[in-house]
């Protein structure tokens, strides 16, 4: 009895061991293990391939965005200096043209009959109602005038012959010293009998004149455009 619950504890106390078996890595399972680290490789590269492209296109556009801003810019600035140089242009051409355009159908007569009282008056109130009036080369009135015609047509209302173009309107009468220019004394720019442009003194340091396309007949002040000369006809 001893001896077998002896035995009994013995066989109680004796541990138990259970043996677990690991798939064994077979050549198949080896080869997709393999081909999935592949993949995953591939397709780190091919994000990374596509976000360089993404950041070079980027790059790309901002720079041509740029390249526009300053061509259009400069394009700008270009219209602009070439707008300002025909303006300039024409305005040159329309007063040395003038002389030009109606030296052959002008008189060369420069003779001045004897003027009536009060036409002094007369002539500067005939110049200010034409205020306002346009400027086209060759006209004669009554609401467009080229320089010397407004001057002509002027002196006219007072019995005064001018002959037509500024030139020979420059010859007309007696010569006046700038300093002691007198209201109705006729003012010229350029040579004497080479005028390209006239207008009338009206006083205050102001004269009257159809300028040119962009001003019509308008009042200057003598300060900013000083004349080569005068001549008094009154």
């Amino acid at each position: 009895m001893a001896a077998a619950g002896a035995s009994a504890s013995a066989n109680a106390a004796e541990p138990v061991t259970q043996t677990i078996e690991l798939p064994t890595l077979t050549a198949d399972l080896s080869a997709q293990v393999a081909q999935s680290a592949a993949a995953t490789q591939q397709a780190a590269a091919n994000y990374e391939l596509r976000a360089e492209r993404d950041a070079a296109a980027a790059k790309a556009a901002a720079e041509a965005k740029k390249d526009l801003a300053e061509a259009k810019k400069k394009a700008e600035a270009k219209k602009k200096a070439a707008e300002a140089a025909r303006k300039a242009a024409a305005e040159r051409a329309t007063r040395s043209t003038e002389r030009a355009t109606l030296s052959a159908s002008a008189s060369a007569s420069t003779s001045v009959s004897a003027p009536s009282s009060g036409s002094v008056a007369t002539v500067i109130a005939f110049l200010k109602a034409q205020v306002g009036d346009a400027y086209v080369m060759g006209a004669t009135g009554p609401n467009a005038w080229d320089c010397s015609s407004l001057v002509q047509a002027a002196y006219k209302q007072v019995g005064v012959d001018l002959p037509r173009v500024s030139q020979d309107q420059s010859m007309a009468g007696t010569d006046v010293p700038l300093s002691d220019v007198q209201v109705g004394d006729i003012l010229y720019w350029g040579g004497k009998g080479s005028a390209y442009h006239v207008g009338v003194y009206i006083g205050d340091g102001q004269y009257l004149d159809a300028a040119n396309p962009s001003k019509g007949v308008v009042i200057q002040d003598l300060s900013g455009y000083p004349a080569s000369g005068a001549v008094r006809v009154l």
